[in-house]
């Protein structure tokens, strides 16, 4: 799909990230705080709930369950649900290229990048609360599929990049709507202690679905026009049409393989799930992909009590004066610059697709090099924790965060002035290294965080975290688009490095604090 080196169907423009957004399943809330109060809930200390449906020896309902390690074959549903994720994951990138196609410029397809994390919240926290008040789970991830089924089916029928936005923008409030229900379903007749690794089997299938959704949209992009002839633009639309068929078979699995019924208060998830992400249940690899998403900023907000209802609700003003009297001055600078170097990476990322579709990249070859990127990810995570357990964690972060604010422009540079294959191999080596470096980033973040929060306030530090940041990086995606499509990539890049560097300067201010006392 190389000819010219563009994609034939449309002028230059802009892609999505491409990259897997952070999951939502890493403990979260699964509905409100003060609505549809349970009785079975109760105040009872953890392994003594007797209708928690879940732990050794509990009753439900007259069932009885003594093994504490959930339903027999209770994770089949994992697989459709997985296919949806495919699915949604080849749409990451290849929506952004397509609306390239249609004639997008850099700023519509950055704001596609930042509204597919933005859109997704309140789907999120409507049905978080549908999900506490009706007590249901499996029609919520069916009418997810079903609708990320229909959303596909129609952007073969788009014929405006404003339109593919409003469509794109759709598909990720309902997938992200199905946040609430999904933490609940994979935790469901387990004991509170196996909670992470439950998150991080939810993640571990969504995220392979994820990168097979990708490789996949690239495969596809390679042999669609090499193979079988189909143009860039009309290639596109089939593989919509062929998402479609894959989110339907996720519905399928999920019809078939749905474990029993749901068992667990909402409201003891909740209080239960707190303590999981204090002891680190928010930072499993597979959440680490990308700055922001929907379902980070999702349980960040509800952390802080936004998107609630009844006495939990909390103000803009309240939150920022809760913020001031719980948190250190060292933590909230730390926190402030995560929000000035993660609108730096999303400056970058926001515009970078429609950079590499103008210097001549094809279809196959941004997917390929965006694979790279995510490959280089998942296999640094491991080596960055363990040096971040040898070395000063602030000092790995700073020579990761100043990689990436060199990096940046350099990408620019050489993918416009070095002809390919030179220029793809060098751009390929820089996403490989640029990738890398994200790991060490999300490793020491987390870390850093968990070292400047006490305990007492060390869950709601990391939700601060994952809010602030998500939104910062939201907000940096449509800057990015903004000065690219206005000034240049080049420029656009290069401030982009700029917030990683300022960002950078704020955070090391917090360097030095003693680690917070419990």
């Amino acid at each position: 799909m190389r000819g010219n080196g563009r994609e034939t169907g449309g002028p230059s423009g802009t892609g999505g990230v491409g990259s897997p957004p952070e999951r939502a399943a890493t403990g979260g809330d699964g509905g409100d705080e003060s609505s549809d109060t349970d009785v079975t809930d109760g105040d009872k200390p953890s392994g003594t709930d007797a209708t928690d449906g879940g732990r050794t020896g509990s009753t439900d309902g007259g069932r009885t369950n003594v093994t504490g390690h959930g339903p027999p074959d209770a994770d089949g549903w994992l697989y459709g649900w997985a296919l949806g994720y495919a699915a949604v994951g080849a749409a990451s990138l290849l929506v952004p290229l397509y609306a390239i196609d249609l004639g997008a410029g850099a700023l519509v397809v950055s704001l596609i990048a930042a509204t597919a994390a933005f859109a997704g919240v309140p789907g999120a926290i409507l049905w978080g609360r549908l999900v506490t008040r009706t007590r249901r789970r499996r029609p919520f991830v069916l009418v997810a599929l079903g609708l990320a089924a229909g959303v596909f089916l129609l952007l073969p029928f788009l014929a405006s990049p404003w339109t593919v936005l409003l469509a794109n923008a759709a598909l990720w409030f309902v997938v992200a709507a199905a946040a609430p229900v999904l933490n609940v379903i994979v935790v469901e007749g387990f004991d509170p202690a196996r909670w992470t690794q439950r998150f991080g089997l939810l993640n571990h299938y969504q995220g392979y679905g994820w990168l097979a959704g990708l490789v996949a949209g690239g495969v596809w992009s390679t042999v669609a026009g090499a193979q079988f002839g189909i143009e860039a633009l009309a290639a596109k639309r089939l593989f919509f049409v062929l998402s479609a068929v894959v989110a339907l078979g996720g519905v399928a699995v999920v019809l078939l393989r749905y474990p029993e019924p749901a068992t667990l208060s909402d409201q003891r998830f909740r209080r239960l799930s707190s303590r999981v992400r204090s002891a680190g249940g928010t930072t499993t690899r597979a959440t680490w992909a990308v700055p922001f998403s929907p379902g980070r900023i999702l349980w960040g907000l509800r952390d802080l009590g936004i998107g609630r209802t009844g006495g939990s609700r909390r103000s803009g003003r309240d939150v920022l004066s809760r913020l001031r009297t719980r948190f250190s001055g060292a933590l909230l600078r730390y926190l402030l610059g995560a929000v000035v170097f993660f609108a730096g990476f999303s400056a970058f990322f926001g515009p970078l697709p429609a950079y590499l579709v103008d210097s001549g990249y094809a279809t196959d070859e941004v997917f390929g090099l965006f694979i790279l990127s995510a490959a280089a990810s998942a296999a640094a995570y491991a080596s960055a924790g363990t040096a971040a357990s040898k070395y000063d964690p602030f000092r790995l972060q700073a020579g990761a965060l100043l990689f990436r604010a060199g990096s940046f422009p350099i990408v620019a540079v050489v993918g416009a002035a070095v002809a390919p294959p030179a220029g793809l191999i060098a751009v390929g080596a820089l996403f490989l290294a640029i990738g890398a470096s994200w790991a060490v980033i999300a490793v020491t973040a987390t870390g850093l965080v968990s070292r400047l929060a006490p305990d007492s306030v060390r869950a709601e530090a990391l939700g601060v975290y994952t809010a602030v940041g998500s939104l910062g990086g939201g907000v940096g995606s449509v800057f990015g688009g903004s000065i690219a499509d206005w000034v240049g990539y080049l420029p656009a890049f290069v401030v982009a490095g700029g917030f990683v560097v300022g960002g950078f300067l704020v955070a090391a201010s917090a360097r030095g604090t003693r680690p917070a006392s419990t």
